[in-house]
């Protein structure tokens, strides 16, 4: 039974930090790609970043530095470091997975201008940013 279980949300003040992160098992790819997603309150879910297998990073948008996906691959656990947290942060983050390819990252793990297919998810941790 594959399960994505995520923790480490919660609730911070502006210029916080909180440190998300996906415990995956259960899939039976060779090789993977996992993924961060952002459902803010009354917005469709946004990609935000991903990793595959072989320690390739992809984010979605401009980081400024706020975002560091990275992973314990012995574990296969994905970690999602934010700083200095702003309200438009907020939302319920989601860990996904996918199978990854990596002698064609770009197509199977890169989120910058691709529209990525998941197959599994999990259930979501709320992270919720006050000014």
């Amino acid at each position: 039974q594959v399960q994505l279980v995520e923790s480490g949300g919660g609730s911070v003040q502006a210029g916080g930090s909180l440190r998300l992160s996906c415990a995956a098992s259960g899939y039976t790819y060779s090789s993977d790609c996992m993924g961060w997603f952002r459902r803010a309150p009354g917005k469709a879910r946004e990609v935000v970043a991903a990793m595959s297998s072989d320690g390739r990073t992809s984010y979605a948008g401009p980081r400024s530095g706020r975002l560091t996906v990275s992973r314990e691959h012995a574990k296969n656990i994905l970690h999602l470091q934010m700083n200095n947290l702003q309200p438009e942060d907020t939302g319920v983050y989601y860990c996904a997975a996918r199978p990854g390819d990596p002698s064609n990252w770009r197509l199977t793990c890169s989120v910058v201008g691709e529209d990525l297919q998941f197959d599994y998810w999990g259930q979501g941790t709320q992270a919720t940013v006050s000014s």
